[in-house]
């Protein structure tokens, strides 16, 4: 009752993908939508705007949290015209209510991605725009709780 011993499958493992100097953190491979993943697609600005322009601010947010280049392997103008944008997108927004119907429209990835932006945008605040990102911060939390401050400001990929 011995087992045979001859067999080489086991040898067919490439131990070298567990060596620490071949690791790659999750931050480091490029997600859904970044540089070098199928996905990858550039913001246009055109196309954002007359959205804003047309009162459809709902679907010019939604476009850019769906495209959001995030991961330390993005350009930083890239960010930063997507930082911007978002930022148009938020301050053409005036209601409260509109604030909140607009959060309530998005699925919680989006609004975790708008948190980010909204801190981002507390970074480097412009004439006026600190007020109203208040005011889009309190409506997330309303509707998305702490949880959503939480994984926002534990989460390695930046926006």
């Amino acid at each position: 009752m011995s087992k045979n011993t001859s067999s080489s499958a086991f040898r067919r493992i490439d131990v070298d993908q567990f060596n620490e100097d071949n690791f790659k953190d999750e931050a480091e491979l490029p997600a859904h939508g970044e540089a070098g993943s199928p996905a990858a697609s550039q913001l246009d600005s055109g196309p954002i705007m007359s959205l804003i322009q047309g009162g459809q601010p709902a679907e010019a947010l939604k476009t850019i949290l769906a495209h959001a280049p995030m991961g330390s392997t993005k350009a930083q103008e890239e960010k930063d015209a997507a930082l911007q944008l978002v930022l148009k997108v938020l301050l053409s927004v005036k209601q409260q209510s509109q604030v909140e119907n607009l959060v309530k429209q998005l699925d919680n990835d989006q609004r975790d991605t708008l948190m980010k932006y909204i801190y981002r945008g507390f970074e480097t605040p412009s004439e006026g725009s600190s007020a109203h990102l208040l005011l889009w911060h309190e409506k997330v939390y309303e509707v998305a709780g702490v949880g959503s401050i939480v994984r926002v400001l534990s989460d390695r990929t930046k926006v």
